[in-house]
Protein backbone atom coordinates (compact mmCIF):
# COMPACT_ATOMS: atom_id res chain seq x y z
CA UNK A 1 0.00 0.00 0.00
CA UNK A 2 1.71 3.63 -0.98
CA UNK A 3 1.25 5.59 2.38
CA UNK A 4 0.93 9.46 1.54
CA UNK A 5 2.20 12.52 3.58
CA UNK A 6 -0.69 12.99 5.43
CA UNK A 7 -0.70 8.94 6.84
CA UNK A 8 2.47 10.22 8.78
CA UNK A 9 1.05 13.25 10.19
CA UNK A 10 0.36 13.24 14.17
CA UNK A 11 -3.69 12.70 14.30
CA UNK A 12 -6.24 13.98 16.90
CA UNK A 13 -9.44 13.51 17.81
CA UNK A 14 -12.38 12.35 20.76
CA UNK A 15 -12.17 8.88 21.36
CA UNK A 16 -15.23 8.27 23.58
CA UNK A 17 -19.04 9.39 22.63
CA UNK A 18 -19.64 13.09 22.68
CA UNK A 19 -21.98 13.85 25.73
CA UNK A 20 -22.09 14.18 29.72
CA UNK A 21 -20.12 11.62 31.76
CA UNK A 22 -17.61 10.35 33.95
CA UNK A 23 -14.32 11.48 31.94
CA UNK A 24 -13.79 11.74 28.40
CA UNK A 25 -10.61 10.57 26.26
CA UNK A 26 -9.00 12.56 23.32
CA UNK A 27 -6.06 10.97 21.56
CA UNK A 28 -3.37 11.46 19.40
CA UNK A 29 -1.00 9.41 17.45
CA UNK A 30 2.20 10.57 15.72
CA UNK A 31 5.80 11.03 16.03
CA UNK A 32 4.51 14.61 17.36
CA UNK A 33 2.18 13.16 19.72
CA UNK A 34 4.21 13.58 22.48
CA UNK A 35 5.46 16.83 22.30
CA UNK A 36 2.15 18.45 21.26
CA UNK A 37 0.33 17.47 24.23
CA UNK A 38 3.89 18.73 26.11
CA UNK A 39 2.94 22.10 24.94
CA UNK A 40 -0.55 22.01 26.76
CA UNK A 41 0.45 19.92 29.59
CA UNK A 42 1.37 21.47 33.23
CA UNK A 43 2.57 18.54 35.23
CA UNK A 44 5.73 16.07 34.62
CA UNK A 45 7.12 16.75 31.17
CA UNK A 46 6.33 13.96 29.08
CA UNK A 47 9.29 13.78 27.04
CA UNK A 48 10.80 12.01 29.49
CA UNK A 49 8.60 10.07 31.31
CA UNK A 50 8.47 6.18 31.02
CA UNK A 51 6.47 5.09 28.06
CA UNK A 52 2.61 3.45 29.31
CA UNK A 53 2.67 5.42 32.24
CA UNK A 54 -0.07 7.81 33.55
CA UNK A 55 0.48 11.35 34.75
CA UNK A 56 -1.88 13.95 37.12
CA UNK A 57 -1.68 17.68 35.65
CA UNK A 58 -3.54 20.20 34.15
CA UNK A 59 -4.03 21.25 30.44
CA UNK A 60 -3.02 24.86 30.55
CA UNK A 61 -3.71 26.93 27.04
CA UNK A 62 -0.46 28.37 26.35
CA UNK A 63 -1.51 31.53 24.63
CA UNK A 64 -4.06 33.02 27.48
CA UNK A 65 -2.03 30.87 30.39
CA UNK A 66 -5.69 29.69 31.18
CA UNK A 67 -6.12 25.96 32.95
CA UNK A 68 -8.75 24.07 30.66
CA UNK A 69 -8.83 21.03 32.50
CA UNK A 70 -7.92 18.83 35.37
CA UNK A 71 -6.80 15.37 33.74
CA UNK A 72 -4.93 12.38 33.29
CA UNK A 73 -2.52 11.73 30.56
CA UNK A 74 -1.57 8.51 29.69
CA UNK A 75 1.94 8.61 27.15
CA UNK A 76 2.53 4.90 25.47
CA UNK A 77 5.81 4.82 22.74
CA UNK A 78 6.18 3.19 19.50
CA UNK A 79 6.37 0.17 18.74
CA UNK A 80 4.33 -1.31 21.42
CA UNK A 81 0.86 0.88 20.64
CA UNK A 82 -2.50 0.18 19.18
CA UNK A 83 -0.92 2.32 15.62
CA UNK A 84 2.39 1.03 16.73
CA UNK A 85 3.06 4.74 16.90
CA UNK A 86 3.58 7.21 19.23
CA UNK A 87 0.49 7.49 21.31
CA UNK A 88 -1.08 9.97 23.84
CA UNK A 89 -4.49 9.66 25.65
CA UNK A 90 -5.98 12.43 27.38
CA UNK A 91 -8.39 11.54 30.04
CA UNK A 92 -10.64 14.77 30.72
CA UNK A 93 -13.96 15.36 32.76
CA UNK A 94 -16.54 14.37 30.33
CA UNK A 95 -18.43 17.46 29.68
CA UNK A 96 -18.68 18.66 25.35
CA UNK A 97 -17.04 22.05 26.08
CA UNK A 98 -14.27 21.02 27.81
CA UNK A 99 -13.06 17.79 25.32
CA UNK A 100 -13.97 20.10 22.75
CA UNK A 101 -11.94 22.67 23.57
CA UNK A 102 -8.74 20.48 24.76
CA UNK A 103 -8.83 19.10 20.91
CA UNK A 104 -9.38 21.92 19.20
CA UNK A 105 -5.74 23.37 21.13
CA UNK A 106 -4.56 20.15 19.40
CA UNK A 107 -5.62 20.64 16.29
CA UNK A 108 -3.80 24.30 16.76
CA UNK A 109 -0.66 23.35 18.55
CA UNK A 110 0.39 20.99 15.47
CA UNK A 111 -1.88 17.96 15.31
CA UNK A 112 -4.54 17.13 12.41
CA UNK A 113 -8.28 15.94 13.15
CA UNK A 114 -8.94 12.30 12.04
CA UNK A 115 -10.33 10.46 9.68
CA UNK A 116 -12.76 8.24 10.50
CA UNK A 117 -10.95 4.95 11.15
CA UNK A 118 -7.72 6.54 10.77
CA UNK A 119 -6.18 4.89 14.00
CA UNK A 120 -7.23 1.64 13.37
CA UNK A 121 -6.69 2.33 9.53
CA UNK A 122 -2.83 3.01 11.22
CA UNK A 123 -2.74 -0.18 12.81
CA UNK A 124 -3.34 -1.84 9.96
CA UNK A 125 -0.54 -0.01 7.49
CA UNK A 126 1.72 -0.12 10.16
CA UNK A 127 1.27 -3.88 10.18
CA UNK A 128 -0.37 -4.81 13.23
CA UNK A 129 -3.29 -5.99 12.12
CA UNK A 130 -5.02 -7.35 8.95
CA UNK A 131 -8.24 -6.32 7.46
CA UNK A 132 -9.88 -9.03 9.47
CA UNK A 133 -8.86 -8.07 12.54
CA UNK A 134 -9.69 -4.35 11.81
CA UNK A 135 -13.47 -5.67 10.97
CA UNK A 136 -13.48 -7.22 14.26
CA UNK A 137 -12.27 -3.84 16.17
CA UNK A 138 -15.82 -2.47 14.82
CA UNK A 139 -17.55 -5.89 15.57
CA UNK A 140 -16.71 -5.49 19.12
CA UNK A 141 -18.08 -1.86 19.16
CA UNK A 142 -21.17 -2.94 17.71
CA UNK A 143 -21.66 -6.30 19.47
CA UNK A 144 -25.25 -6.64 20.84
CA UNK A 145 -24.74 -9.80 22.52
CA UNK A 146 -22.17 -11.42 24.90
CA UNK A 147 -21.56 -14.08 21.38
CA UNK A 148 -21.24 -11.28 19.12
CA UNK A 149 -18.73 -10.25 21.26
CA UNK A 150 -16.41 -13.25 21.57
CA UNK A 151 -16.32 -13.88 18.52
CA UNK A 152 -15.33 -10.03 17.46
CA UNK A 153 -12.61 -11.19 20.13
CA UNK A 154 -11.55 -14.27 18.18
CA UNK A 155 -11.07 -12.86 14.82
CA UNK A 156 -9.24 -9.77 16.91
CA UNK A 157 -6.99 -12.71 17.90
CA UNK A 158 -6.13 -12.84 14.29
CA UNK A 159 -9.06 -16.53 14.26
CA UNK A 160 -9.75 -15.84 10.48
CA UNK A 161 -6.28 -14.50 9.83
CA UNK A 162 -4.55 -17.49 10.71
CA UNK A 163 -7.05 -19.88 8.86
CA UNK A 164 -6.80 -17.54 5.39
CA UNK A 165 -3.10 -17.00 5.32
CA UNK A 166 -2.61 -21.08 6.39
CA UNK A 167 -5.57 -21.66 2.74
CA UNK A 168 -2.71 -19.20 0.86
CA UNK A 169 0.30 -20.64 2.22
CA UNK A 170 -1.09 -24.06 0.40
CA UNK A 171 -1.56 -22.53 -2.78
CA UNK A 172 1.95 -20.64 -2.65
CA UNK A 173 3.27 -24.06 -2.20
CA UNK A 174 2.06 -25.60 -4.80
CA UNK A 175 2.68 -22.44 -7.02
CA UNK A 176 6.45 -22.94 -6.37
CA UNK A 177 6.42 -25.98 -7.62
CA UNK A 178 4.28 -25.24 -11.15
CA UNK A 179 6.54 -22.43 -11.86
CA UNK A 180 9.77 -24.93 -11.69
CA UNK A 181 7.92 -27.33 -13.73
CA UNK A 182 6.99 -24.37 -16.59
CA UNK A 183 10.30 -23.24 -16.21
CA UNK A 184 12.31 -26.19 -16.29
CA UNK A 185 9.79 -29.62 -18.01
CA UNK A 186 12.76 -31.61 -17.97
CA UNK A 187 12.57 -32.19 -14.74
CA UNK A 188 8.66 -32.86 -14.80
CA UNK A 189 9.51 -36.26 -12.97
CA UNK A 190 10.36 -34.75 -10.05
CA UNK A 191 7.68 -31.81 -9.67
CA UNK A 192 4.09 -30.99 -9.41
CA UNK A 193 1.74 -32.10 -11.93
CA UNK A 194 -1.51 -30.73 -13.18
CA UNK A 195 -3.04 -33.45 -10.63
CA UNK A 196 -1.37 -31.93 -7.78
CA UNK A 197 -2.30 -28.37 -8.60
CA UNK A 198 -6.34 -29.23 -8.79
CA UNK A 199 -6.04 -31.42 -5.34
CA UNK A 200 -4.28 -28.82 -3.88
CA UNK A 201 -7.77 -26.45 -5.19
CA UNK A 202 -9.82 -29.23 -3.89
CA UNK A 203 -8.51 -29.06 -0.76
CA UNK A 204 -8.71 -25.73 -0.40
CA UNK A 205 -12.19 -25.48 -1.67
CA UNK A 206 -13.29 -28.13 1.75
CA UNK A 207 -11.54 -25.24 4.05
CA UNK A 208 -13.68 -22.15 2.09
CA UNK A 209 -16.79 -24.51 2.64
CA UNK A 210 -16.28 -24.72 6.02
CA UNK A 211 -15.83 -21.20 6.55
CA UNK A 212 -18.51 -20.45 4.39
CA UNK A 213 -20.99 -22.83 6.45
CA UNK A 214 -20.37 -20.20 9.27
CA UNK A 215 -21.44 -16.97 7.16
CA UNK A 216 -25.21 -17.03 8.49
CA UNK A 217 -24.59 -17.98 11.71
CA UNK A 218 -21.80 -14.79 11.83
CA UNK A 219 -23.23 -12.40 9.87
CA UNK A 220 -26.45 -12.69 12.63
CA UNK A 221 -24.19 -12.06 15.24
CA UNK A 222 -22.78 -9.08 13.60
CA UNK A 223 -26.31 -7.41 12.63
CA UNK A 224 -29.14 -9.19 14.15
CA UNK A 225 -31.67 -11.37 12.66
CA UNK A 226 -34.87 -9.81 11.38
CA UNK A 227 -37.27 -11.58 12.89
CA UNK A 228 -41.06 -11.58 11.60
CA UNK A 229 -43.90 -12.10 14.24
CA UNK A 230 -46.41 -12.89 12.03
CA UNK A 231 -50.40 -14.47 12.43
CA UNK A 232 -54.12 -13.81 11.77
CA UNK A 233 -55.17 -10.75 14.37
CA UNK A 234 -55.44 -11.28 18.06
CA UNK A 235 -53.48 -14.78 18.22
CA UNK A 236 -51.01 -13.15 20.26
CA UNK A 237 -48.06 -11.64 18.09
CA UNK A 238 -47.96 -8.50 20.25
CA UNK A 239 -47.65 -10.37 23.44
CA UNK A 240 -45.11 -12.52 22.37
CA UNK A 241 -43.18 -9.13 21.37
CA UNK A 242 -43.42 -7.47 24.50
CA UNK A 243 -42.21 -10.64 26.27
CA UNK A 244 -39.37 -11.22 24.81
CA UNK A 245 -38.52 -7.25 24.80
CA UNK A 246 -39.36 -7.35 28.84
CA UNK A 247 -41.07 -4.28 28.15
CA UNK A 248 -44.99 -3.06 26.82
CA UNK A 249 -43.84 -1.70 23.65
CA UNK A 250 -47.02 -3.10 21.95
CA UNK A 251 -50.52 -2.65 22.60
CA UNK A 252 -52.14 -5.96 24.01
CA UNK A 253 -55.96 -6.39 23.69
CA UNK A 254 -58.79 -8.96 22.80
CA UNK A 255 -59.91 -6.77 20.01
CA UNK A 256 -58.60 -8.38 16.62
CA UNK A 257 -56.18 -5.73 14.61
CA UNK A 258 -54.82 -3.53 17.17
CA UNK A 259 -51.62 -3.49 15.44
CA UNK A 260 -51.83 -1.80 12.38
CA UNK A 261 -48.08 -1.06 11.35
CA UNK A 262 -44.94 -2.44 12.32
CA UNK A 263 -42.78 -2.50 15.39
CA UNK A 264 -39.52 -3.30 15.45
CA UNK A 265 -37.15 -3.81 18.57
CA UNK A 266 -33.28 -5.28 19.34
CA UNK A 267 -33.30 -8.55 22.06
CA UNK A 268 -30.95 -10.99 22.26
CA UNK A 269 -32.32 -14.53 22.92
CA UNK A 270 -29.61 -16.72 24.15
CA UNK A 271 -26.63 -15.23 22.41
CA UNK A 272 -28.80 -14.80 18.81
CA UNK A 273 -29.52 -11.01 18.03
CA UNK A 274 -33.15 -10.81 16.64
CA UNK A 275 -34.58 -7.56 15.35
CA UNK A 276 -37.82 -8.15 16.01
CA UNK A 277 -40.71 -7.16 14.09
CA UNK A 278 -44.03 -6.85 15.07
CA UNK A 279 -46.12 -7.23 11.89
CA UNK A 280 -50.18 -6.26 11.81
CA UNK A 281 -52.28 -8.99 11.34
CA UNK A 282 -52.22 -10.53 8.18
CA UNK A 283 -56.11 -11.42 7.18
CA UNK A 284 -58.56 -10.42 4.26
CA UNK A 285 -60.10 -6.26 5.10
CA UNK A 286 -62.16 -3.99 3.90
CA UNK A 287 -60.20 -1.32 6.38
CA UNK A 288 -58.08 0.67 4.79
CA UNK A 289 -56.10 1.42 7.47
CA UNK A 290 -55.20 -2.35 8.60
CA UNK A 291 -55.06 -2.89 4.77
CA UNK A 292 -51.79 -0.82 4.38
CA UNK A 293 -50.59 -2.25 7.93
CA UNK A 294 -51.25 -6.06 5.93
CA UNK A 295 -49.52 -4.74 2.94
CA UNK A 296 -46.35 -3.92 4.95
CA UNK A 297 -46.28 -7.36 7.36
CA UNK A 298 -46.06 -8.63 3.87
CA UNK A 299 -43.04 -7.11 3.47
CA UNK A 300 -41.40 -7.44 6.05
CA UNK A 301 -42.20 -11.06 5.95
CA UNK A 302 -40.25 -11.17 2.70
CA UNK A 303 -37.13 -9.66 3.83
CA UNK A 304 -37.04 -11.57 7.35
CA UNK A 305 -34.27 -14.36 7.91
CA UNK A 306 -36.45 -16.30 10.75
CA UNK A 307 -40.07 -16.45 11.18
CA UNK A 308 -42.25 -16.71 14.11
CA UNK A 309 -45.69 -17.87 13.29
CA UNK A 310 -48.42 -17.60 15.58
CA UNK A 311 -51.11 -19.92 15.59
CA UNK A 312 -54.37 -20.15 17.85
CA UNK A 313 -54.00 -23.59 19.20
CA UNK A 314 -57.85 -22.88 20.94
CA UNK A 315 -59.29 -23.50 17.85
CA UNK A 316 -59.29 -25.43 14.42
CA UNK A 317 -57.01 -24.17 11.68
CA UNK A 318 -58.67 -22.47 8.80
CA UNK A 319 -57.61 -21.32 5.58
CA UNK A 320 -55.91 -18.09 6.54
CA UNK A 321 -53.78 -19.99 8.94
CA UNK A 322 -53.19 -22.54 5.71
CA UNK A 323 -51.99 -19.63 3.95
CA UNK A 324 -49.58 -18.32 6.25
CA UNK A 325 -48.05 -21.93 6.21
CA UNK A 326 -47.85 -21.92 2.68
CA UNK A 327 -46.35 -18.08 2.42
CA UNK A 328 -43.41 -18.76 4.82
CA UNK A 329 -42.71 -22.32 3.76
CA UNK A 330 -39.34 -21.11 2.44
CA UNK A 331 -38.28 -19.34 5.46
CA UNK A 332 -36.27 -20.43 8.37
CA UNK A 333 -39.27 -20.99 10.71
CA UNK A 334 -40.19 -21.98 14.26
CA UNK A 335 -44.32 -22.60 14.60
CA UNK A 336 -45.90 -20.96 17.85
CA UNK A 337 -48.85 -22.66 18.88
CA UNK A 338 -50.76 -20.04 21.47
CA UNK A 339 -53.58 -20.08 23.91
CA UNK A 340 -52.72 -23.74 24.97
CA UNK A 341 -54.74 -22.53 28.17
CA UNK A 342 -57.64 -22.43 26.79
CA UNK A 343 -57.57 -25.79 25.65
CA UNK A 344 -55.80 -27.30 21.98
CA UNK A 345 -57.44 -28.36 18.63
CA UNK A 346 -54.48 -28.31 17.08
CA UNK A 347 -52.39 -31.57 16.92
CA UNK A 348 -48.69 -30.22 17.63
CA UNK A 349 -46.40 -33.55 16.33
CA UNK A 350 -48.75 -33.77 13.41
CA UNK A 351 -48.29 -30.11 12.47
CA UNK A 352 -44.11 -30.73 12.82
CA UNK A 353 -44.32 -33.50 10.26
CA UNK A 354 -46.23 -31.78 7.69
CA UNK A 355 -44.62 -28.76 7.83
CA UNK A 356 -40.93 -29.87 8.73
CA UNK A 357 -40.63 -26.69 10.93
CA UNK A 358 -40.30 -26.94 14.90
CA UNK A 359 -43.49 -26.70 16.99
CA UNK A 360 -43.99 -24.98 20.52
CA UNK A 361 -47.10 -24.98 22.50
CA UNK A 362 -47.47 -22.72 24.91
CA UNK A 363 -49.34 -20.08 26.74
CA UNK A 364 -48.05 -16.47 25.98
CA UNK A 365 -50.72 -15.07 28.84
CA UNK A 366 -49.51 -17.56 31.42
CA UNK A 367 -45.53 -17.87 30.42
CA UNK A 368 -45.70 -21.37 29.73
CA UNK A 369 -43.03 -23.36 27.68
CA UNK A 370 -41.71 -19.98 26.24
CA UNK A 371 -37.53 -20.92 27.29
CA UNK A 372 -38.54 -23.79 25.06
CA UNK A 373 -39.08 -21.34 22.26
CA UNK A 374 -35.72 -19.21 23.16
CA UNK A 375 -34.03 -22.72 23.31
CA UNK A 376 -35.17 -23.58 20.17
CA UNK A 377 -34.65 -20.20 17.86
CA UNK A 378 -30.61 -20.75 19.48
CA UNK A 379 -30.40 -24.39 17.82
CA UNK A 380 -31.95 -23.50 15.53
CA UNK A 381 -29.09 -21.22 14.01
CA UNK A 382 -25.88 -21.85 16.52
CA UNK A 383 -26.33 -25.91 16.31
CA UNK A 384 -22.68 -27.29 16.29
CA UNK A 385 -20.95 -23.76 16.40
CA UNK A 386 -22.69 -22.83 20.04
CA UNK A 387 -20.72 -25.12 22.23
CA UNK A 388 -17.28 -25.21 19.41
CA UNK A 389 -14.08 -24.38 21.13
CA UNK A 390 -13.81 -22.80 17.36
CA UNK A 391 -15.02 -19.11 17.16
CA UNK A 392 -13.86 -18.35 13.98
CA UNK A 393 -16.22 -16.94 11.70
CA UNK A 394 -17.26 -15.28 8.48
CA UNK A 395 -19.23 -12.08 9.62
CA UNK A 396 -19.90 -9.77 7.07
CA UNK A 397 -20.81 -9.63 3.22
CA UNK A 398 -17.36 -8.88 2.57
CA UNK A 399 -15.69 -11.57 3.23
CA UNK A 400 -18.01 -14.19 2.47
CA UNK A 401 -17.59 -12.23 -1.66
CA UNK A 402 -13.90 -13.02 -1.54
CA UNK A 403 -14.52 -16.58 -0.51
CA UNK A 404 -16.95 -16.93 -2.91
CA UNK A 405 -14.95 -15.70 -6.09
CA UNK A 406 -11.57 -17.76 -4.76
CA UNK A 407 -13.65 -20.93 -4.69
CA UNK A 408 -15.08 -20.29 -8.07
CA UNK A 409 -11.05 -19.59 -9.38
CA UNK A 410 -10.25 -23.14 -7.69
CA UNK A 411 -13.09 -24.78 -9.64
CA UNK A 412 -12.17 -23.56 -12.65
CA UNK A 413 -8.67 -25.18 -11.89
CA UNK A 414 -10.32 -28.33 -11.30
CA UNK A 415 -12.31 -28.27 -14.56
CA UNK A 416 -9.07 -26.89 -16.76
CA UNK A 417 -7.51 -29.89 -15.17
CA UNK A 418 -9.84 -32.36 -16.11
CA UNK A 419 -10.28 -30.93 -19.75
CA UNK A 420 -6.29 -31.46 -19.85
CA UNK A 421 -6.12 -26.99 -20.16
CA UNK A 422 -2.44 -26.08 -20.10
CA UNK A 423 -0.76 -25.90 -16.87
CA UNK A 424 0.25 -22.49 -17.50
CA UNK A 425 -3.38 -21.74 -18.50
CA UNK A 426 -4.71 -23.07 -15.46
CA UNK A 427 -2.16 -21.40 -13.07
CA UNK A 428 -4.12 -17.98 -13.89
CA UNK A 429 -7.24 -18.60 -11.66
CA UNK A 430 -4.62 -20.49 -9.25
CA UNK A 431 -2.56 -17.26 -9.36
CA UNK A 432 -6.36 -15.32 -9.11
CA UNK A 433 -7.58 -17.00 -5.83
CA UNK A 434 -4.46 -16.46 -4.05
CA UNK A 435 -4.96 -12.98 -4.85
CA UNK A 436 -8.57 -12.92 -3.85
CA UNK A 437 -7.71 -14.89 -0.94
CA UNK A 438 -5.47 -11.99 -0.22
CA UNK A 439 -7.63 -9.43 0.07
CA UNK A 440 -10.08 -10.86 2.16
CA UNK A 441 -6.78 -10.40 4.99
CA UNK A 442 -5.21 -6.63 3.30
CA UNK A 443 -2.04 -8.73 1.94
CA UNK A 444 -3.23 -7.71 -1.76
CA UNK A 445 -5.88 -5.18 -1.31
CA UNK A 446 -6.28 -2.19 -3.28
CA UNK A 447 -5.86 1.26 -1.50
CA UNK A 448 -9.70 2.25 -2.73
CA UNK A 449 -10.77 -0.96 -1.02
CA UNK A 450 -8.93 0.17 2.29
CA UNK A 451 -9.93 3.29 2.22
CA UNK A 452 -13.84 2.59 2.05
CA UNK A 453 -13.63 0.06 4.87
CA UNK A 454 -11.88 2.28 7.25
CA UNK A 455 -14.91 4.91 6.21
CA UNK A 456 -17.43 3.08 7.93
CA UNK A 457 -15.34 3.12 11.64
CA UNK A 458 -16.30 6.70 14.30
CA UNK A 459 -13.92 9.28 14.51
CA UNK A 460 -11.49 8.49 16.91
CA UNK A 461 -11.29 4.97 16.75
Amino acid sequence: MVQTLTEFDTIAAISTPIGEGGISIVRLSGEEAVKIANRLFKGPNLEKVPSHTIHYGHIVDPETETTIDEVMVTVMRAPKTFTREDIVEINCHGGIVVTNHILQLLLRHGARMADAGEFTKRAFVNGRIDLTQAESVMDIVRAKTDKARQVAVGQLKGGLLHKIRAMRQQILDTLVNVEVNIDYPEYDADTVTAKQMADTSKAVIAKIDALLKTASEGTALRNGLATAIVGQPNVGKSSLLNYLTQSDKAIVTDVAGTTRDTLEEYVAVQGVPLKLIDTAGIRETDNKVEKIGVERSKKALQKADLVLLLLDASRDMNAEDRELIKATADKKRIIILNKTDLGQKVDAAELAQTTGSSVITTSILKKQNLEKLEETIKQLFFAGIENSNDQVMVTNQRQVGLLEKAKKQLEDVVQAVNDEVPVDIAQIDFNGAWDTLGEITGDSSPDELVNELFSQFCLGK
